[in-house]
Formats: C-alpha cells, sequence, structure tokens
C-alpha cells in the first residue's frame, strides 16, 4: 500500500521527474493503474524491454483486449493507439507522444479521401484500407487488411466492384501482383521503407552473399524483387526462426532486429541500408521515450479520444477483416 501511495504522490512533481531505476518506477506504475504495456515492433529497446506485448499494431490491440486492464500504454505513433481505441472503447488509451504520427497515415487525410470518392460515384468504389491510416479513413472503408492478410483480403473483395486501396500505394501494388485483382491505389507511402533502393540492397548482398533477405512490402517493387521472402513484421519472425541460415538481411525499419535478436539470439541480423545509412529509422517511431512513457501513465495523457459514432464506423471494416480472415 506505502508503494502505491508514493507513487500517487508523484503526480505533483512535473513531467521531467527521473527516478533512479524509470523502468522500474514505470513497472510499479503499470501495476498500480491496472495498465497494460504495449510496443510495436519499431519502438526504441527499452520500450520494447518493458512492454507486456511487442508486435504489430492490429495484433497489440487485440493482446489489450484479452486482459482485464483498465488502461492501455501504446508505444507506437498515433493511428496504432486509435486502432487500439477503436477496438477497446471502455480502456483509456494514452501515448507517450502525440507526436508521434505516421508519414503514410498523413498521405490519405479524410477529408481527402471523402472528396476523391464523391468526384467519383460512379465507380463504386468497395475500398481496402490498409490498417496503417487514420480513424477517419477506417470509417469510410469498406474492409480493413493488414501487410499479413491483405491478399486474402483482396481475393474476397465483391467481383463486381472497382477496388480502391489506400493509403499504401506499394503495398498494394505487390498485393496486385499476388492476387492478379485490378485495384486503383492511392498514392501514399511509407517515408522508411522507400529509402530503401536497389542499389543499396544489392551492395548489401554482395557484401553478405548467400544470406537471406527478407523484406517488407511496403518497400517499392526494385526492392522486392531482390527479396527471397516479403512479408509482415510478424511473418518475418517465422521467417528467420525456420530459416537455416545463421545470417539473414532484414529490410524494414531497424527496430525490428532488436526484437529478432531477442527472439532468436543465436542469429546475425544485418539491417538493410538505405544510401545515406546502414540501417532505416522512423523518426515518427522513435519520439516515444521511457520517460515520456512513464509520464503518460502517470498523467493519464495524452488520451486516445475518439466520438462514439466515428469509432463505431471504424470499428466495422476491422471486423469485416475479422470476419473474412477466419
Amino acid at each position: 500500500m506505502a508503494e502505491s501511495v508514493r507513487l500517487a504522490d508523484r503526480s505533483g512533481i512535473g513531467p521531467s521527474f527521473r527516478g533512479v531505476d524509470l523502468a522500474a518506477d514505470l513497472a510499479d506504475l503499470k501495476r498500480e493503474r491496472n495498465a497494460i504495456i504495449l510496443a510495436h515492433n519499431y519502438q526504441v529497446p527499452e520500450l520494447q524491454d518493458i512492454a507486456d506485448f511487442v508486435g504489430d499494431s492490429l495484433g497489440l490491440s487485440y493482446q489489450a483486449a484479452k486482459t482485464n486492464a483498465d488502461v492501455i500504454l501504446f508505444c507506437g505513433v498515433h493511428f496504432m493507439a486509435e486502432t487500439a481505441k477503436i477496438i477497446n472503447p471502455t480502456k483509456r488509451v494514452v501515448l507517450p507522444d502525440l507526436d508521434a504520427g505516421c508519414s503514410l497515415s498523413e498521405s490519405c487525410p479524410p477529408e481527402a479521401l471523402a472528396t476523391f470518392l464523391k468526384k467519383n460515384t460512379d465507380k463504386n468504389y468497395y475500398v481496402i484500407a490498409y490498417i496503417n491510416c487514420s480513424a477517419g479513413v477506417k470509417a469510410q472503408s469498406d474492409v480493413i487488411c493488414t501487410s499479413g492478410n491483405a491478399e486474402k483480403i483482396v481475393k474476397a473483395a465483391p467481383s463486381d466492384r472497382n477496388i480502391l486501396f489506400v493509403p499504401d500505394q506499394n503495398l498494394g501494388a505487390w498485393v496486385v501482383e499476388r492476387t492478379g485483382r485490378k485495384m486503383d491505389l492511392w498514392r501514399g507511402t511509407c517515408y522508411v521503407h522507400v529509402e530503401f533502393t536497389a542499389r543499396s540492397i544489392r551492395k548489401i548482398r554482395e557484401q553478405y552473399a548467400g544470406a537471406p533477405l527478407v523484406a517488407h512490402p511496403e518497400c517499392t517493387a526494385a526492392v522486392r524483387m531482390l527479396a527471397d521472402e516479403v512479408c509482415s513484421t510478424e511473418k518475418m519472425v517465422s521467417f528467420c526462426k525456420n530459416s537455416a541460415a545463421e545470417t539473414i538481411i532484414v529490410v524494414t525499419e531497424a527496430g525490428m532486429l532488436h526484437r529478432l535478436k531477442k527472439e532468436i539470439p543465436a542469429k546475425n541480423f544485418i539491417p538493410g541500408p538505405t544510401e545515406h545509412c546502414a540501417c532505416a529509422e522512423c523518426r515518427f517511431m522513435k519520439m516515444n521515450t521511457l520517460e515520456k512513457a512513464f509520464n503518460a501513465l502517470r498523467d493519464l495523457e495524452p488520451e486516445i479520444i475518439l466520438p462514439e459514432p466515428l469509432r463505431k464506423r471504424a470499428e466495422a471494416p476491422i471486423l469485416r477483416m475479422l470476419e473474412l480472415s477466419k
């Protein structure tokens, strides 16, 4: 009980407070708040290490739904915390840094999508939205997909409808290649994944001759063509576990390597380089820190708040995805 009071008393100390062991303090505060800490695969190692679960945005949101936690501390970017709130409306969802955005999500503002759909009503679009988008975009979609199930979702789309795939044109193009289904693609990209080039990837392949290379489908076609496997971050884990190779080149945001090294310590993971750097880091993902996470859970802000009508509209295509993924 004394420990609980000690932590509660900290609320008056101010946002710059730092304990002797901040990770331990955060763990104590988590218990006091009856909270769950979720960290995306691209988060800094300190946040991955303190998290209850590490994974992709959808998987993390459903991990939260399985628990009796009152509070979700989502260490990721804004649209991921929104997704957690959509799926867990009765839980408080806080984000360490409200400015942790996403270039891909921001490439498709809800207003721009609404205007486009209004101008193209004659096409009767069936809108498939990659989960990396805002609640406002999800609410205008027929179904959501992830990089792991996009192929299955597209195959299940009505054959008599034109498909608009938003917001990632590279993931969309990859699914077109895999399914043969024609789709109109929104011109959005993840700035991190498009920094990988065919030249930078050829270089690393020459340096580690014989090492298999796994790439995320948000990469460009020129990079995907050089990969031995193209898959989601979750599937990267199983690919690396099942591969007989001792050294594997991983072409995605560099935070993924921390999880791979923890789960598969016997193997050597090489980050895919860009033209400018030996690895690729997302500046938005790296905005979250251990101190910001502690402050957010202590103050219960910044909190993700969604109007209930919007949340319900955004939830419907997620539920449709789950039904189609069975």
